[in-house]
């Protein structure tokens, strides 16, 4: 059997032919998570080398300082996207209710439910794989997954009583999907993606819909980009959510913050 340097070595040069920039790095990932099993790191590196997103292929994504389970179908957690709970988490330290909405694997809801300690954690997808991966990532906080089409997924016990509805909607307009990176152009589920012409169908949504469900002076949350950004204010202002625009220039990160009055 191979040296172990030897085995990264291959690896991260056969990463680095595909075109993998932090080859190192992924190939370190690999090794780990295929425990050993020679053949487990042929097929992840061929999976990897094909383009399959690195977190799809090891089967987990790092996100908010937790290991959250990935699979093929369902959208991986964006690093970016942790500015979004940080900002909910300062709003509403002692949150008792929390909405993960448009959940995906359910990241979100984790991070803030292990941030929170006791909360009543809901979250909801419309698509069933996202459902069933999600419910993988918050069982061991207690929390509950719906599936269902925004907020017709969520128990009707729930409205009006939500201290933080975080929605990391898709917002990339659909004309644009083609110009995203292979990785997720070609290996997410596109419903995850496409906002619709503009990118702000589901934004809007959320927003007419919010303030029927947030408790007073609770928050709804949601991601957004640059050009969209005033758009999304007005759709929350527009919906009698007072709201605000918060920026991460590090990431880059934007996020509009709405609170009932």
């Amino acid at each position: 059997m191979p040296h172990r340097s030897d085995t990264r070595d291959a690896v991260a040069a056969t990463l680095r032919a595909a075109g993998c920039v932090f080859a190192e790095d992924e190939a370190d990932m690999i090794l780990a998570a295929a425990d050993g099993d020679p053949d487990a790191v042929d097929h992840m590196v061929t999976r990897r080398a094909a383009g399959l997103p690195l977190e799809l292929v090891v089967g987990w994504a790092e996100f908010g300082g937790r290991r959250i389970h990935v699979e093929p179908g369902v959208f991986v957690p964006r690093r970016r996207t942790e500015f979004l709970v940080e900002e909910a988490l300062a709003l509403a330290p002692d949150a008792s209710v929390v909405v993960d909405l448009c959940c995906g694997s359910g990241a979100v809801g984790a991070a803030l439910a292990a941030a929170l300690g006791a909360v009543d954690l809901h979250a909801a997808d419309i698509d069933p794989a996202a459902v069933r991966c999600a419910r993988r990532n918050v069982a061991s906080l207690g929390g509950r997954v719906h599936q269902g089409d925004l907020f017709d997924a969520l128990p009707a016990r729930l409205r009006g009583r939500v201290d933080l509805l975080a929605a990391n909607v898709p917002y990339v307009p659909s004309d644009e999907i083609a110009l995203l990176p292979a990785e997720a152009r070609d290996h997410e589920p596109r419903a995850a993606l496409d906002g619709g012409v503009d990118g702000l169908d589901i934004l809007r949504r959320v927003a007419a819909e919010a303030p029927e469900w947030v408790a007073p002076g609770g928050h709804v949350l949601t991601e957004t980009s640059p050009h969209q950004a005033r758009a999304a204010l007005s759709a929350f202002t527009e919906a009698g959510l007072d709201a605000h625009l918060a920026v991460c220039q590090e990431r880059p990160a934007r996020v509009v913050i709405g609170t009932r009055r």
